[in-house]
């Protein structure tokens, strides 16, 4: 079994219930989730919106492989009313659901990135990740996620 780490976060209608049901959705398809961060309101990061999130990060435990695991979130996204975004921008959205770590892997692709690109600047990310691993490790940074998150305020 593999532990992925995931960032999810909502900034259109009822927040927390569409984070709520993506995890439920997302223990039906891929895994145990063992862990999961409180949820905070943070503002949008990258683009001007109104409407803040609600954001939390969990651990899953999953026998997906990390490319598996991709497809079934952005599966869900799509069920839960996602539009495809462009890739270059920010936007309001229903839910959003990314893969921040899998075990220690490294991973480059034009699909998928391990860990994600941004997370270790993204205090809305590091927050709730900080909650609930506190002491991992960020396998390129090489720095806890305590520490990554307080080099940030």
């Amino acid at each position: 079994m593999n532990n992925a780490y995931l960032a999810l976060g909502s900034n259109l209608g009822n927040k927390t219930e569409n984070i709520l049901t993506a995890i439920r959705k997302i223990e039906g398809r891929a895994g145990k989730i063992t862990s999961l961060s409180s949820f905070f309101v943070t503002q949008p990061w990258g683009f001007v919106s109104d409407n803040d999130f609600v954001n939390t990060a969990a651990c899953l435990t999953t026998s997906l492989a990390p490319h598996d695991l991709l497809n079934t979130v952005m599966q869900i996204e799509r069920e839960m009313g996602r539009l495809p975004h462009n890739k270059n921008t920010w936007e309001d959205r229903l839910i959003d659901i990314d893969i921040l770590l899998y075990n220690s892997l490294i991973l480059s692709g034009t699909s998928l990135t391990i860990p994600h690109p941004l997370m270790h600047s993204r205090k809305f990310v590091l927050q709730p990740l900080a909650e609930i691993a506190p002491t991992l490790l960020h396998p390129i940074q090489q720095k806890t996620i305590t520490e990554l998150l307080f080099a940030l305020t």
